[in-house]
């Protein structure tokens, strides 16, 4: 596990237990209805999905998680396990991301996309972000203040095929309920999207999707 630093929660931050199934559920419904956004999606959804009106499959197990746990040497976020629990992997949450990995293929971006490290560092030394720049979430942070000595060490969860977009686990900061900082690369971005924790990604994944955001 590498080094961490603290990021520190503003004042009004409080961390809670987030209810998954209604959120993946709603999503689940909103996505699959065929005037509001299937016709979004360059293909339809299989039948089965469509005829249980889920994205997702059952939640992984807690043996399966303590063995992806054993597999990736870290503990994994609260925010991230307890999803994996309500459903391991998921189809599209937005038009950008085609797939949320299932436990079986989750693993370290060094591993899985060597390319993308390269596509950023080109092989040299990063340019130093300071912290005043870094640790900033929300509307105020600039995509790219990203710190790419922290690529080796990020978890890939997301895949899409044929696109540069992608979730990614950074363990390298942790808030001090234990949520890694989440990153969401996009083709059309300078950098990243940071967030404090998976959680707070997919509440704004959510809104992207809804077109609530901004």
């Amino acid at each position: 596990m590498p080094d961490t630093e603290q990021d520190e929660p503003a004042p009004e931050f409080r961390p809670a237990v987030h209810p998954w199934r209604e959120l993946l559920q709603r999503w689940s419904d909103e996505w699959l209805d065929p005037v509001l956004h299937e016709q979004e999606r360059s293909e339809p959804f299989p039948d089965e999905v469509r005829a249980a009106r889920w994205l997702g499959s059952a939640g992984a197990t807690p043996q399966e998680l303590a063995a992806l746990e054993a597999r990736l040497g870290a503990v994994l976020p609260p925010s991230y396990r307890e999803f994996l629990l309500t459903s391991d992997g998921w189809l599209d949450t937005t038009s950008g991301i085609r797939r949320l990995l299932p436990v079986r293929e989750i693993g370290w971006v060094r591993d899985l996309d060597p390319e993308l490290i390269e596509g950023w560092t080109g092989g040299g030394e990063p340019d130093g972000v300071p912290d005043e720049q870094y640790f900033v979430h929300g509307d105020e942070q600039e995509p790219w203040t990203i710190r790419t000595e922290y690529l080796n060490d990020l978890l890939k969860i997301s895949h899409t095929p044929g696109a540069l977009d992608v979730y990614l686990l950074n363990p390298r900061v942790v808030t001090p309920d234990g949520e890694w900082e989440a990153w969401y690369f996009a083709h059309w971005l300078p950098g990243a999207v940071r967030h404090r924790s998976f959680r707070d990604l997919m509440h704004d994944e959510y809104r992207s999707f809804r077109g609530d955001r901004g």
